[in-house]
């Protein structure tokens, strides 16, 4: 049974205590035993964790590569979940961690194998991971893109055949279940905010729902990204006002894997996002009721109105490179278009009021409408508030959608978060600045908090060398990259500080002849990319996302190269971060930057027998600049050329 707690204890125990001493037998006797290395670093976070687990307490984890920290919490969520009979919630950075955690020889089936224990792990993964048959179905008569049509061929048959039992139903329809589909293909069948769930013919089918079916029922673990988990917090209530269950079950405890990034997450699950065809949509299943004329009159000046401010947002927005937020000036124009949307909006509630009295209207659809127009007009009225919002555009070639973001999360979070009496853990490398967590803690909102550092035990002076360039032109940047690219016959992760960097370096790499395969994060569902990365040693990865978590110990890694510092966008969230720090740079750029960089250059030893070089390139300022900085945050001195 996966719910048996893996240590024996009577009634008259204490589990605490019993779990002190077991967890003391498996890092001195039982991990040794099968041949894992006897850490003292990875025991003292050991008995660190278990007071914030028995105090149910806040506790930050800095913890340097190496040190094992990922087998700690493990052990202590598994054990806690199966006292409480809860399970654990594991969230992390992103899906491409998700995949880490629980890929073939990973931390969690190392556990299994030196312990003998069965872990229910589950995977909860964002709406936007799953085909949406219904955008698949009618793609399908539209185009001969065989990768699509692929994806058509590998769905259930039970998913087409109405008559099929419920029972008979199974899990299909993950991301990862497609990994020859680019990124830019997958939008175009993937489940997006525009798709009307709720109303979908095809939604007991749906791999979303038959996926959220199962990982409800994990005993033991259930990983999610940051972004699902505030999604969770953020639907909880609403969900549960329209008779549905929340995203997540109640947990036994919460465990933050690069918890240093939830802020960020926090801030994009507590957004407000306006369609451009989702007001559409609403109001003209609206308008094919039994609609009085003067309610009819109003909702065609909403939509001219609606068309009209999408079409001022698209010619005034301003594009910005690292980012998909395009910054929209707070103008007289724009808040004139809020303001008659926003009381034209009102007006339409106040119709509504008499038409549900009127009993022409089905209520589901009313209710379907008044809940959309509320969620439109307080969007409008935290934009409509200086300094309340920060709001961007984007865009694609089929869409727009504009986004209204609260710009403190810290209340929100102490309220709806870290009120729960449950242990939250956040685990990282990078967690702290200059030794201090309350730069973490006062963006999140958390005013207690336990912590602790626990040093890399490996010999960075021994195992690496960081080489530290300067540049003007870029493309004799690219020249030098690509110099150290042949110098290693490949076998490097280049990490580029945006997407757009990334396309640069392609554009130049793709008219040469290179003597090992280049791949590039988009190409395919980036759990396969990393796995060719990982299997085939001379291959080189591209990517401009995976600073942090990718784990690849062995010759498959030998060099990383940083192509340039990861500061972060221009764009409106971190502008608006800047205008209220009164020193934006070492407030906001430095603390995002250094972090980034560390976890960056982290990639390279990860376990004891790696070593190699990290590769990093400046402009002639920011060496000037930070040369001295760069020095004290790095493992290893910079050796410039």
């Amino acid at each position: 049974m996966s719910s048996d707690l893996p240590f024996s204890i009577s009634k008259t125990e204490n589990f605490f205590d019993k779990l002190g001493d077991f967890v003391g037998d498996v890092f001195y006797d039982i991990l040794p035993e099968q041949g894992f290395e006897l850490r003292d670093e990875q025991i003292y976070m050991a008995f660190q964790l278990e007071k914030a687990f028995k105090q149910k307490n806040i506790m930050f984890a800095e913890a340097g590569v190496g040190t094992g920290k990922t087998l700690v919490y493990l052990l202590y969520a598994i054990c806690y979940a199966r006292y409480k009979r809860k399970p654990a919630i594991i969230s992390c950075a992103d899906e491409t961690l998700i995949e880490q955690l629980v890929k073939k020889g990973g931390d969690i089936e190392k556990l299994e194998k030196a312990l003998g224990i069965t872990v229910d792990v589950r995977l909860a993964k964002a709406r936007e991971q799953y085909v949406c048959i219904r955008k698949l179905d009618q793609l399908v008569n539209q185009t001969n893109d065989e990768d699509i049509l692929n994806v058509h061929d590998q769905i259930p048959d039970f998913v087409f055949d109405q008559g099929t039992s419920m029972n008979s139903f199974e899990r299909y329809g993950d991301r990862k279940e497609y990994p020859w589909v680019s990124d830019s293909k997958w939008e175009a069948i993937a489940w997006d905010p525009l798709q009307q769930c709720s109303t979908c013919e095809w939604r007991h089918r749906s791999g979303q729902t038959i996926n959220r079916e199962f990982y409800r029922h994990a005993t033991d673990i259930i990983i999610c990204s940051h972004d699902f988990y505030m999604e969770h917090i953020w639907t909880k209530e609403s969900r549960k006002r329209e008779g549905q269950l929340p995203l997540l079950p109640e947990a036994s405890s919460v465990i933050f894997d690069e918890g240093h990034l939830l802020e960020f997450s926090a801030q994009k699950g507590l957004t407000y996002r306006f369609h451009a065809g989702t007001l559409q949509k609403v109001l003209t299943t609206y308008m094919s009721q039994d609609v009085r004329e003067e309610s009819l009159y109003l909702v065609e000046e909403i939509l001219a109105l609606h068309d009209d401010w999408f079409d001022w947002l698209s010619k005034e927005a301003v594009s910005v490179e690292g980012s998909d937020r395009r910054e929209v000036p707070r103008s007289d124009a724009m808040l004139s278009f809020v303001e008659n949307l926003d009381d034209k909006v009102q007006q339409l509630l106040e119709q509504l009021v008499f038409d549900s009295e009127l009993f022409t209207i089905d209520s589901y659809h009313i209710k379907i409408i008044e809940e959309y127009l509320e969620f439109f007009s307080y969007g409008l009225s935290i934009l409509k508030k200086e300094e309340q919002g920060i709001f961007w555009l984007e865009e694609n070639e089929s869409d727009a959608t504009f986004v209204i973001m609260p710009r403190l999360v810290e209340d929100i979070l102490r309220k709806e978060v870290f009120s729960q009496s449950v242990p939250f853990i956040f685990s990282s490398a990078t967690l702290a600045q200059a030794g201090s967590f309350d730069f973490i803690a006062n963006s999140l909102g958390i005013e207690k908090f336990d912590d602790f550092q626990v040093n890399s035990p490996f010999d960075y002076e021994e195992k690496m060398k960081i080489l530290g360039h300067s540049f003007e032109v870029e493309k004799n940047k690219w020249e030098e990259l690509g110099r150290s690219l042949r110098d290693t016959n490949g076998s490097t992760l280049a990490l580029f500080s945006t997407e757009e960097e990334m396309k640069r370096f392609r554009l130049w790499a793709e008219d040469l002849e290179w003597p090992f395969p280049i791949v590039y994060e988009g190409d395919e569902e980036i759990s396969s990319i990393v796995r060719k990365f990982q299997d085939d040693i001379p291959t080189v990865l591209c990517s401009y996302h995976l600073w942090e978590g990718l784990d690849i110990p062995g010759e498959s890694l030998k060099q990383v190269l940083l192509a340039s510092l990861p500061f972060p966008p221009h764009d409106p969230v971190f502008q608006a971060k800047r205008k209220h720090a009164l020193d934006p740079l070492t407030e906001v750029d430095h603390p995002y930057m250094f972090l980034r960089l560390r976890q960056g250059v982290g990639r390279l030893i990860r376990s004891q027998k790696d070593a190699g070089v990290v590769q990093l390139w400046v402009t002639e300022e920011q060496k000037e600049n930070l040369q001295q900085k760069l020095g004290e945050v790095l493992p290893v001195e910079v050796k410039w050329s």
